[in-house]
Order: structure tokens, then sequence, then C-alpha cells
């Protein structure tokens, strides 16, 4: 169709019809006939915008703008060809992004596949290279093999009693308590809140589990509930069966910790910068929690979680953090995705990318669910269709590869670093406890006609709900047989469509009645904009449809209602229908089929399983609306159809129950790889208690003599007795004097003196002094030059650091230091020597991105050498595949178009003085060529590889190191290791740095950023064009951030920066 008359004629059609549907269009196919209506200006809008050429549409306006009169048709016509115009070009546009981005990531998903292939093929014989390659491009799983694999569990049994096991879970948004839930309050408190509680109080009942705790977001905000600033609520004592042997912890809690502003509610999207907080707060309660749980069920050693479930992608990122910082297994669970969430809204249209980005922060909550993905154990689907249909769509899971390592795995065969998590379908379960199962009972027309005023006198009254009497006020007829709807009033959950199709349907208003349960509402005015819109149109829906009497809305109801409406509905022998264009699970028809209510549901998602497993009612096209009205018409005019559907669902519920849930999970988690921190150094309380007396004693005066001769030489120990004498620190004079007079007294034999000699020695190799700090002093400046060499100017800052902290003798007795570098240790020593400064002055280096920790002057070999911390190494090794790295990594670096570059020709080399067994280091030639963070991630994702890639030391090098460690992370694990809370450390930061950087600014510690140090930093290689911003991980304001001129340092100025922070965190 091509020409200015057709346009024209279309145009003009539109203005006759009604052109305000315009602004609503989306620039996608529409259905023209609504509830058996043609819709003719929709008609005109889609052939203009899906049939018209461009050009054609673009001199059509131009005319319109020339032969413009003052009639108002005529502006009209001519605005309204602006805005068609404008939709055309806007939908070629996405349309093509998004076929190039289609057509990118399946090229790069096949490559992946292909390299991990290739490498994985090389120690196989020829018959298994056949199997794997059969197995990767084969697309089903047979079905018998799965149920072999399952058949081999150990199913959850009564007999695990005697595990004691502490759980946890976490649900970072919305408002979470344990009772009188406010579902449907806002968009952040929904099914998932209610799911969460009633997954910990049932998980917390079950033998083998001692405690459960939820962790969430304490708020304490006038805008709601002050339940919700509550540190600790109780959900349920434990078992029920307990015969009395409930411990003094045992049980499940919400424990809310405090991160962002205390004084907000704040939704989900404005959450992702205050992450690192949370983990901080989650972490110092578990140490505490395991400390308590030791002591009560652990014979005194610390019992340490068993698994960390994260629900949603906030929660899965504080996971993974968490998982790596205990070193503990982590389970994850989407309930939504973001990639899912991302291409239903670009097909809309109405929103670039960028637009939706900004309003739903959706790529830091997809980058969320990657390293989600890399860190978890298990992810948790309520459906098959969200395995292959929604996380399939995510760089760190393939369902091929997923099937091949797993079959590679049961042979014992070589993945060469290669992992995907294991996903499974595990239902969510419900409390039937407020379920009472009825029959057809005498009484149930007698309590209606009780609510209608139709009793007589002689028989008593009974206990009506009261929200029975709040839903009945809106009915004519309330012994109807009722349709009944429960949700939020969100688009997608397409309240408006069931409406048209009641409405517009006479012989379905003729037999029933209409109830939609839309959350709870105060104003329209104070709703967020979709649901003020979704709950205005149903409004006026009815006004047009006439359905006063008919259609019932009340504005308010508890969740403990919810069970009394599902009552009423079954009542009347109703249906519940759930017609949500999407919905990933649908608990709901699960509460509805336990009330004995026939279902219809939507076809797309979860509600196909539990059909297929309750077999219940029928499914419907949620876009039908004819088929809707159809469904709902059979199930409620057939009698014998309701009655089998409502006996069905009875019959196999069971299947939904949260026993059922819990077992299934537990045997679940319990096949995972279990892990937890085992210290190969011992450190236990009481010996340390027998020892500091004598000789840490000697051990803090030595160190404190080292921070007081920062610009000279080490003096000897009598030499440090003068110093801490002259500055008034009698008491600590005294206490060495004594222990000197111990050592220098005649020994009583040969023996003795080698036992004392020997006893010093190993607690200053066996316990770092870090164990008794109270305050650590973290320097984590990435000042380096063009060729990534250290910058002197980094010494004067370190020297004028130890000036400030020991301004304040008191407070320098118990404050350590610890240095943080991309540096190898070796380096890092030699460095600090150049400018007179010994390692020792530190309690501990971070080296080489945080894959190393030493201890100087306590972890040492015999030539002096520092021996980096064998319990971090074993720490950080989950998931950890170097030589697959290596192999992988050179490839992609030196690989442009397809073809291989020569080894002279790379822009990369190894950087075999800065690698060691936890971190491969390479130098960068030309960092023009290198690749981005973000892109590099997405392709090892893409082929089964899990680590933490990150460019440092002013872009001169790239270093890989395990996917849970950053010097971040290794802060962290000072806090689990020796007691250093996170929260009495001071981070001194430059306004840039290596591509961890931003991971270091957030968090409980307080960090003081030194302008001026740090001259060029490595972010212009951290993320691609596209990604989340600097903005989603760094707090705009924080008090625990404070800011100092470095280019010319002053220790007072350091030392007032330092109390300026430690007083505003006080103050929060």
């Amino acid at each position: 169709m091509a020409g200015n008359e057709w346009i024209n004629g279309y145009l003009e059609a539109i203005l006759d019809t009604g052109a305000t549907a315009i602004e609503e269009q989306k620039p996608t196919p529409v259905n023209l006939r609504e509830g058996g209506h043609f819709n003719p200006t929709k008609y005109f809008v889609e052939e203009v915008v899906t049939g018209v050429d461009e050009s054609d549409l673009y001199r059509t306006w131009i005319k319109v703008v020339a032969t413009r009169n003052t009639r108002e048709r005529s502006s009209r016509l001519e605005n309204m060809c602006w805005r068609i115009w404008h939709l055309t070009r806007k939908k070629k546009q996405l349309e093509w992004e998004e076929l190039q981005r289609s057509a990118n990531r399946r090229w790069e998903w096949e490559q992946g596949r292909r390299d991990a292939t290739e490498d994985m093929s090389e120690d196989l014989s020829e018959g298994e290279k056949g199997d794997g390659l059969g197995e990767m491009l084969q697309c089903e799983t047979p079905r018998k093999k799965f149920q072999r694999n399952v058949s081999n569990l150990e199913v959850w049994s009564d007999d695990k009693k005697e595990k004691k096991l502490y759980l946890i879970l976490i649900s970072l948004h919305g408002l979470v308590r344990g009772e009188n839930m406010e579902l449907g309050r806002d968009s952040d408190t929904g099914g998932q809140v209610k799911y969460v509680v009633e997954l910990a109080r049932a998980l917390a009942r079950m033998p083998g589990v001692y405690r459960v705790d939820l962790f969430t977001r304490q708020v304490s905000s006038p805008e709601v509930d002050w339940s919700y600033g509550e540190p600790t609520e109780m959900i349920t004592a434990g078992p029920e069966d307990g015969d009395g042997d409930l411990g003094e912890s045992s049980g499940a809690y919400i424990i809310r910790i405090p991160f962002g502003p205390r004084d907000q509610y704040l939704s989900k999207e404005v959450l992702w910068p205050h992450i690192q907080e949370f983990v901080d707060g989650a972490l110092a309660h578990i140490l505490n929690m395991s400390k308590v749980l030791g002591e009560q069920i652990g014979r005194g050693q610390p019992v340490w979680p068993y698994v960390i479930h994260g629900h949603y992608a906030d929660a899965g990122d504080s996971a993974a953090l968490l998982s790596g910082a205990l070193n503990v297994p982590m389970v994850l669970t989407g309930h939504s995705l973001g990639r899912n969430k991302l291409e239903q809204l670009i097909k809309q249209g109405r929103q670039s990318k960028e637009d939706i980005n900004s309003t739903y922060k959706i790529m830091r909550r997809i980058e969320a669910e990657e390293l989600s993905l890399d860190a978890a154990e298990l992810v948790i689907t309520s459906t098959k269709q969200e395995i292959e249909e929604q996380w399939g769509l995510y760089d760190g899971f393939d369902v091929k590869l997923e099937k091949v390592l797993r079959a590679r795995a049961r042979r014992g065969v070589n993945c060469h670093g290669r992992y995907m998590p294991r996903m499974v379908v595990i239902p969510p379960g419900m409390d039937f406890s407020s379920v009472m199962v009825q029959e057809d009972a005498p009484d149930a027309d007698g309590e209606l006609n009780q609510l209608m005023g139709g009793t007589d006198g002689s028989s008593s009254p009974k206990a009506i709900p009261v929200i029975w009497s709040e839903v009945m006020r809106f009915l004519t007829n309330p012994h109807k047989p009722m349709i009944l709807a429960l949700s939020r009033p969100d688009p997608k959950k397409n309240i408006t469509t069931l409406l048209k199709a009641f409405g517009e349907s006479r012989p379905l208003r003729e037999l029933a009645n209409l109830t939609l349960i839309m959350g709870n509402r105060d104003y329209i005015d104070e709703m967020s904009t979709g649901n003020a819109t979704v709950l205005t149109t149903v409004l006026k829906m009815i006004d047009k449809y006439d359905l006063y009497g008919q259609v019932a809305y009340p504005k308010h109801h508890k969740q403990s209602d919810v069970p009394d409406i599902y009552r009423l509905a079954a009542k009347t022998k109703g249906v519940f229908i759930n017609p949500a264009l999407v919905e990933p699970f649908g608990l709901t028809l699960i509460e509805a089929a336990a009330h004995g209510l026939p279902l219809v549901a939507t076809k797309n998602g979860g509600p196909v399983d539990i059909h297929r497993a309750l077999n219940n009612g029928l499914l419907v096209d949620p876009h039908d609306q004819q088929s809707i009205a159809n469904a709902l018409l059979k199930l409620l005019s057939e009698k014998n159809l309701w009655v089998d559907c409502r006996n069905n669902g009875w019959k196999n519920i069971h299947l939904f129950s949260w026993p059922e849930h819990c077992r299934t999970y537990l045997t679940r988690v319990a096949a995972c790889r279990m892990r937890h921190p085992q210290w190969q150094t011992d450190t236990p309380e009481d010996e340390m208690a027998a020892e500091e007396s004598f000789n840490d004693s000697l051990k803090d005066v030595q160190d404190m003599s080292l921070r007081l001769s920062v610009d000279g030489d080490k003096s000897s120990l009598y030499e440090s007795l003068d110093m801490s004498a002259a500055s008034g620190d009698h008491e600590v004079q005294d206490q060495v004097k004594r222990v000197l007079s111990k050592i220098n007294k005649p020994d009583s034999g040969p023996k003795d003196h080698e036992d004392g000699n020997k006893l010093l020695d190993n607690v200053a190799s066996k316990y770092p002094l870090l164990r008794r700090r109270r305050k650590l002093i973290v320097i984590a400046l990435d000042c380096y030059d063009t060729s990534g060499a250290p910058e002197k100017k980094m010494i004067q800052v370190v020297q004028e650091i130890f000036k400030a902290v020991r301004l304040d003798s008191q407070s320098a007795r118990f404050t350590g230091f610890a240095l943080l570098t991309a540096m190898p240790a070796s380096e890092t020593v030699e460095f600090l020597a150049s400018g007179r400064i010994q390692a020792n002055e530190f309690d501990a280096l971070v080296c080489s991105s945080g894959s190393e920790v030493y201890y100087p002057g306590t972890y040492t070999e015999e030539d002096g050498k520092l021996f980096p911390d064998p319990d971090y190494s074993s720490h950080i090794d989950y998931r950890w595949g170097c030589e697959g790295l290596k192999k992988t990594i050179w490839k992609l670096l030196n690989a442009s178009d397809g073809e291989r570059k020569s080894v002279s020709s790379s822009h990369i080399e190894e950087d075999l003085k800065s690698s060691n067994a936890h971190c491969i280091s390479y130098l960068i030639k030309d960092a023009s060529k290198a690749r981005k963070v973000d892109d590099l991630r997405q392709k090892l994702r893409m082929r089964g590889l899990r680590c933490h890639p990150m460019y440092c030391r002013s872009s001169t090098r790239m270093q890989i190191v395990p996917l849970l460690a950053s010097r971040a992370q290794a802060l962290r694990y000072l806090f689990v290791r020796w007691r250093m809370n996170v929260a009495n450390m001071y981070v001194f930061l430059g306004e840039s740095g290596d591509t961890d950087y931003e991971e270091m600014i957030a968090g409980t510690h307080k960090t003081i950023i030194m302008k001026g140090v740090v001259g060029k930093g490595s972010e212009e290689l951290l993320r691609t064009s596209g990604s989340y911003l600097r903005d989603d991980i760094v707090p705009p304001q924080s008090p625990l951030v404070a800011i100092v001129n470095g280019e010319a340092p002053r220790a007072d100025e350091i030392a007032n920066a330092l109390k300026q922070v430690a007083k505003s965190a006080a103050g929060m």
C-alpha cells in the first residue's frame, strides 16, 4: 500500500472515530476485536503504523502543515499525523535493535558452546566425544534418566532430627512481618513476602532444622507500621512435636537488618546502592548467631549456616556475597526475572532500553541475577517453563551445556573448570491449616440468608466473617455463583480483559457475580501510576457496562480475610480465575483449589504445571476475552464438571503442601556440595586467654613501637619503651618492664629456655595480632603511573596516615593497619621498603587484587619470606578453574573477527611475576584493544567459566581471580576469620582506582576518599554502553563517607576526617 490518498483516508477515519486511542496505542499488533466489538480506531492506526511507507507518511505531514488553516480539524490532523509518524519510526527502530541484539546473542551462545566443546573434548575417548557432542545438540533429556537421578537422592525424613541445621533465607524488599501481612499495599509487598514467611515457618517445623533466620530490611519510617522497625520477630518456636526439647534459640525468626536511609521506606529499585551495607550487617548477625548456636548445640564450635537462600535478584546478589564471605552453599529462587521483563518491555515499544534501565534499574538487576547464577549451587524454580524460557535467556545458564557438564560429572570426566547451577522444579507450598474442607453443607444458604437479614428468630445467629459483609454490600443478589479474582491492580494481571469478558457476556452476567480483590487502597491518587490507571479503568468499565450490583471491589482486606473470601466463593459454587498475561507460578490457584474452587487460568506460565497436577479447571488465552467468558460459563453451568474439578483439586492438593515442599527442598539441598569454614590453623579462645598475659603483651608494645617510629629506623625494644614513656603511657611501660624482667631472669635449665622460645614463636606464627584489634585502618589507594608501577607519593600518604592515627595514643594501642593492593606480595614489600616502611607495620596485606592474604611478622617462612594464609586460599577456591580460564581467555583476547593472532602481535602478555595459584595476571600492551570487564565476563559465563575479571594498575594489567574473591571480600574474610568487625574498619580510597574500586566504597565500614592522590584509574574498562551505572553500586550520599585533600596530605586533616566519619556513623 502506498500513496497519500490512502493515508489521508485513514487519518480522516481516525478523526471520525476518535483519535484519543493513539495516546495509549502500542506499536505492536493488537487485538482488533475486543469483546466481540470491532474497534475502527485501532484498526486504522494499526494499518497506518504497519502498512504505510514512512516517506509517504512524512510527505503527508508536510502537506498538512503547508495547507493548514485555522480550523481545529486541520490542527488535529497535523498533530495526529506527526504522532503516528513518530510512532512508526520508533517501532521500526526498536524492532531493528531487538533483531540485532537477538542475532548477536545467538551467535555468542553458539560460539561459547563450540569453544566449550573443543576444550572439553580433548580428554575424552572417541566414544565419549560422540556422546558429549550428542548431548550438546540434543534439546531434551530422556525422562527416564532424570527420574533415575532423582530416585538416587536420599529423601529427607524424620530420622534427620539429630542434624540441628541453621538455615538462612533472604528477602530484602517490601514489608515483611509474620502476621497481618499487608499484601497488595504496594508492588513490593506481594506474594513473595507471604511465600518467604511461610517457607521459614514450615522449614523450622521440619525434623533436623534447629533455626531459620529470614533476613529483610529494617524500616523505621512514619510511613509504615512500627512493627517493621523491630530488629527481631519470632515466627514460630520450632517443631510442634519437639517433645519439650526446643532450644533457647530454636525456631524461625525475621531478622531486620538496617541498611540505607533508616527513616525511609524505599522501593526495590532504589535499594541497589545499599546492598553492600546489608551484607556487612547480615554477616555480623550470622557470626554472632553461629557463636551462640555453638554454645547451645555445637559443643563449643561455631554452627555455620547450612545454606543461604536468596529470593529475587537483590537477595540473590546479597546471598552470593555472603556465601563467598562464609564459604557456605547458596540457593537461589528468582521469583520474577529481569531479562524476561526487559524483553516484554522492549516488545511493548513504549520505552527505549535506556528509559527502561533508568526506571527499573533493569541492568543492575540482571547483573545481580547473573552473579547469583555464578555462585548458586542450586536454583529452585516453580515450573519447567521458567527454566527453559526464562533462565535460558541468561549468559550464565545454558540448558544444553548444563546437561553435558552434568553427564561428564557423573562419569568423573574433567570439566576444565566449567560449572552450571543445578535447576530443580519445586512448586511452592501452602499452609492448609486455615482451610475448612466443606462438602455441600446444609448451613451454607443459612449463613448467606443471615447476612441478607432472612433468618428467623428461632436459630441462634452464627459469627459471619466481616469481609463477607464488605463484599456482599456491593451485590444485589449474593446467592449467585461468584467469579473471584485476587491480585494487585497491575496491568500485567489483565483484570480489565476479565471485566470486558464479563460485561459483554449477557449469559455470564445473568448467571454470576464478579468479585475483584485488588489489594488495599485509601485514595486512588496516592497509588502508583500503573495501579491507579488499572483501577480507574475498572471503575469506568463498571459504569460503561452498568454492572452496579453485579461486581464487588472492596477497598480493604486483611491477609487473614483471604481464606474467608475463598470460602464465600466456594459456598456460592463459584469459580476462581487468574487471567494474567504471564503468571510465573500462581500460588492463588493452589489456595483456591484447597478451598474447593474450580479454576480458570492463563495458559502462559506456571498454571500449566498446576493444572497438570490438579486437573481441576480450564486454561485460556488471556488475550481472548471470548475464550475467558466461555470457560467461566462452562464451569459454572455444568454442575457435574464443577463437582469433578472441585474433588480433583482436593484429591491432589497435598502435592503442594508445605511439608511436601520442605521435604523436597531439604532433599535437594542435602545433595549440594556442602562446605563451611574449616580453619587449618585453630584458634581456641581459652588457649589464647592463657597466653595473652605473657606473649601478647610484649607483642602489643613491640607493634606500637613500630607505629611510633615511622619516620626513622626501627628502634630497639628499650628505645620504644622510652617513646611510650614520653607519650605518657605508664601502664604499658610497667607492664613491659615486668615482662622483660621475666625474660631476663636466669633460666632454670636448657629445656625451659627452649620451651619458652618455642612458646613465643608458636604464638607469633599462629595468631595474627589482628585478633585483638578494635579498629583497622585499611589503605587501598591505587596510585600507579602509566606503566603500572606504584607512585612514590603513596609512601608519603601512608606515613601521614600512620601519624594521624598515633595522634591519639590510647586509640593507637588497639588500632591495626592493612594494605590492599593489586601488586603481588614481593613487589608490595619491595615498594614499602623503598620508603623505609617495613611490611610488619601492617597487620595484614591483601595482595594480587584480593587473591592472597598475608600477615607480616606472623605467617612467615624460615627465610623471612611472607607466607599466604592457607585458610583464605581454600576459602576462595570455589568454582576456580585456572587452566580452563587461561586457555579460554587467551583465545578471547587474541581473536578478532574470528581470526587468531600470533603471540607476537597479541595486545596482552601473561604476567608470570604477578600471577599465583588464584590469580591469572596479564600485561595489557594496548588498552584501547582490551575488552571491557562486562563483555569479558559475559563471554566467560557463556562458556561455563565463573571468575572475577578486573583491570588494575592504571589499566596496564588484567587480573582474573576466583568468583567471590576481591579486596572488599577479603575484608569480610578478616571479619569471619579473626572477628575484626567490618564496621570498625576505616578504608582509605582515591577518587578512582581499579575496576573493583566501587565495591569498596559502600558497606558498614567508614570510607575516607583522598582527593588528588590517584591520577588515573581503570574504570574506563569496567562497563560497556547500556550497562548499569556507578550510581547503582555506590550511594549518592552517605554519612559513612568523608573526603580529604590528598594532594598535600596532613596528619591533622586525616585525623579530623577519621573523627568526623566516626561521629557521623554513631549518629545513624
